[in-house]
């Protein structure tokens, strides 16, 4: 047996609601923006800001040789001392993000 009346529909507001008020939720269409691209950036740059500033908290001379020719020393060479600290950190994440990604399976 069909009846013709409509079916109840519960809500807790009754349809107290205007009809702009109910508009507000409907999807507008746009695509929500990837945002990951600027979270890398930004903490890249964070790195690099707290790679040129630990030598400069630093007071002694540190000296770095990474081959038996070439070496790093943080009073000397001020912009390539704190990449490789910076490169050391990214090194050092990337290693323990490895970790995970291998733990999790």
């Amino acid at each position: 047996m069909e009846t013709s009346q409509p079916k109840k529909t519960w809500s807790l507001q009754d349809n107290k609601r205007t009809k702009d008020q109910r508009n507000l939720f409907k999807a507008t269409g746009k695509t929500k923006k990837n945002k990951n691209v600027m979270y890398l950036f930004s903490v890249i740059g964070v790195l690099l800001v707290v790679s040129f500033l630990l030598p400069m908290l630093y007071d002694q001379e540190v000296t770095v040789c990474i081959t038996d020719t070439f070496c790093l020393n943080s009073a000397h060479h001020v912009i390539l001392y704190p990449l490789y600290i910076f490169c050391t950190i990214v090194i050092l994440l990337l290693a323990i993000y490895g970790a995970y990604v291998i733990g999790k399976k």
